[in-house]
């Protein structure tokens, strides 16, 4: 009789207390706390910007303010969520490096934000739609990763490229024009198109010439062909090419 009354009274305190709001909050950011470490727990593991606390603490942040949101109706939830939406832009911002024209921690910035959408589910209330992110996210970042490295390596197996390029000589100052004029030459006997010309300083008694050049469905060994064939000329210091990297 004494264990039955226990139970009873366990099971009304507990349900009066996911009942109540502060009940209701303590189940929500504990779900957050649970699905964001799952997540930083990958990146911790592959020693990323972003680790385990930082997801951790995204995750919760989120959580709390949509949870608070709540209180305010569907209206004040709603305008909430943008906000920090927003707000996790600029700490995505934070995670982005640029590095010589290598851009890191864009995969990062982008965890991040979709575990700001997990604890926002969670502060919501919405636990299924949390968990079901969490599985996709961390699909994201593991199930699709050796599918990025295959086609990352394709580019050294095509045949053509179909981008822009940029040809960098390094030249003499005082020859300078005559290289310029040889090398329009040699690109227009060749058909591909100059489409921009820059020329900076090199040291003091150097320059250097960037062509940008539209080299769509032209074949790279022709490229570097022709790279060679600059290479062969005197007054050509350096030369080397690669894709253009601008917007």
């Amino acid at each position: 009789m004494h264990i039955t009354e226990g139970h009873f009274y366990m099971n009304n305190l507990s349900s009066s207390l996911l009942a109540s709001p502060t009940g209701l909050a303590f189940l929500n950011l504990a779900l957050a706390f649970v699905l964001g470490m799952l997540i930083g727990i990958e990146r911790q593991y592959r020693q990323r910007t972003a680790g385990l606390r930082t997801n951790v603490l995204v995750c919760l942040g989120e959580a709390m303010f949509v949870n608070m949101a709540t209180h305010f109706g569907v209206e004040g939830t709603v305008r909430v969520v943008s906000y920090v939406v927003s707000g996790i832009g600029f700490l995505g911002a934070g995670v982005i490096l640029r590095n010589e024209g290598n851009i890191h921690g864009i995969n990062t910035a982008a965890t991040l934000w979709g575990g700001a959408a997990i604890g926002a589910c969670c502060g919501a209330g919405f636990y299924a739609e949390a968990l079901i992110g969490t599985i996709f996210i961390l699909a994201a970042n593991t199930l699709l990763r050796p599918f990025v490295n295959f086609v990352n390596r394709r580019p050294a197996m095509l045949s053509s490229v179909d981008t822009d390029i940029d040809l960098h000589l390094v030249t003499n100052v005082e020859h300078q024009k005559e290289v310029l004029t040889l090398i329009q030459k040699m690109l227009f006997t060749q058909n591909i198109l100059i489409e921009d010309i820059d020329i900076e300083s090199f040291g003091d008694k150097e320059v250097e010439i960037k062509l940008q050049l539209n080299a769509y469905n032209i074949k790279q060994s022709h490229i570097d062909d022709l790279v060679d064939k600059i290479k062969r000329n005197p007054h050509i210091n350096q030369v080397f090419w690669g894709p253009n990297l601008s917007d």
